[in-house]
């Protein structure tokens, strides 16, 4: 039996810590890491904890981020509760491996800490990792500073484990950002955390050899497809999961989350929409904009994946001009929030006139002074009815500005 580990009703702690403390009260049964900047303290906290002996399971220290999730893949198909974090280019390494965990189903829970991907090589927090992953199958959680980190990742658990999604979950938070940044975080005590997230109950175990399973089989043209659109249909089904396990949280907590968050947006002629830690600027820059006149609000889908169309064109029903931010580099088409958000409003006959911005790509600074740039910008596409400023622009982009029609 795990020590009991003693915290105050406020804490002070950065994104990492908040998470491996999640980790520690979910009881996880295997954890299985190699260490990688900006997400290395979570693991390093997690086996800290272990030596400690506040966790009963095992930690397990691999050559690489590929073997990392493959023995998460090994145990979490052997029956256990299982979890892990990487970032940038060890999620990258992984990507084979995503998409074997979600092929499976095994509800195996991830925190990765955004950063940016080479080259060039940089350590600092951008979506690049985020968006590389997005189609592997994974629910994806955004988490916007360390409270969120710790309150997710306990509701990522509930998430992937119940029997109606049984699929693998990512926890994002920005590197350094939220990753390195002390807040002061409100934990559930151990045995109220761990009663939140349950006792692990194991589906179809290998190591149960009375009733023997296979994973990891060859389906060629005869049942690839149809696996594939099961696959595809837990995860859209898994919306009204989420908005269970958010609401049993918000009762041992206080604490409420919505498949979308919104801020100022009820009576908005403009809307931004973004995710991250630049949301919580974001919403210093409108209440600025909103003391100059403009009728501006915020839009974040809290779940990326399955991404939460029908509540993205419900919450920008009637706005006339939205500008969409992505923190990723694009690489020849408009960003991947962009995309969605256009879909959303295409699907729902909605007409107003987007633009999409890209910033803070390896860590550059976005400023609330930035971020209202935007604002005024976005308002005159809605002032004029159409779009009257370039398609795609750039933020903070040192040299000639940088813009795309």
């Amino acid at each position: 039996m795990a020590e009991r580990y003693e915290l105050k009703n406020k804490e002070v702690w950065d994104g990492n810590m908040a998470a491996a403390h999640a980790l520690r009260q979910a009881q996880v049964d295997v954890v299985a890491a190699y260490p990688i900047t900006p997400s290395t303290p979570i693991v390093q906290n997690y086996a800290q904890f272990l030596a400690d002996g506040y966790v009963d399971g095992e930690f397990v220290m691999v050559e690489s981020e590929h073997s990392a999730m493959s023995a998460c893949v090994g145990a979490a198909a052997a029956g256990g509760r299982v979890a892990t974090a990487t970032s940038s280019q060890g999620y990258a390494l992984m990507v084979e491996v995503l998409y074997q965990a979600s092929g499976m189903r095994l509800p195996i829970v991830m925190t990765v800490v955004n950063r940016a991907l080479a080259s060039p090589l940089n350590i600092h927090g951008d979506h690049s990792d985020l968006y590389l992953g997005r189609d592997a199958g994974w629910i994806h959680l955004i988490a916007n500073n360390p409270q969120e980190a710790y309150d997710l990742t306990l509701c990522a658990f509930r998430i992937g484990e119940d029997d109606r999604v049984r699929l693998p979950v990512t926890t994002n938070q920005d590197g350094f950002l939220v990753s390195h940044t002390a807040q002061v975080v409100e934990p559930l005590q151990d045995e109220d955390a761990y009663k939140f997230v349950g006792e692990y109950k194991a589906k179809n175990p290998m190591l149960d050899t009375k009733n023997p399973v296979t994973y990891g089989a060859q389906t060629e043209e005869e049942w690839h497809f149809e696996h594939k659109a099961n696959q595809h249909k837990a995860l859209m089904d898994s919306f009204p999961v989420i908005e269970e396990v958010f609401k049993e949280f918000e009762k041992v907590s206080g604490r409420k989350y919505n498949l979308v968050e919104t801020y100022k947006l009820d009576d908005a002629d403009v809307a931004l929409v973004l995710m991250g830690s630049a949301y919580e600027t974001a919403m210093l820059a409108v209440d600025k904009a909103r003391e100059e006149g403009i009728k501006v609000g915020l839009l974040m889908p809290r779940v990326f994946r399955p991404f939460p169309y029908n509540e993205v064109a419900e919450k920008l029903k009637g706005v006339k001009a939205v500008a969409a931010l992505d923190r990723s580099a694009p690489m020849g088409t408009t960003g991947a929030l962009y995309n969605e958000v256009a879909g959303a409003l295409a699907a729902k006959g909605e007409s107003a006139i987007l633009t999409n911005y890209i910033y803070g790509l390896g860590g550059r600074d976005t400023t609330v002074e930035h971020i209202l740039e935007v604002i005024k910008e976005t308002n005159e596409n809605a002032k004029a009815g159409k779009r009257v400023t370039p398609l795609q622009g750039f933020i903070n982009l040192r040299g000639p500005k940088l813009s795309f029609n």
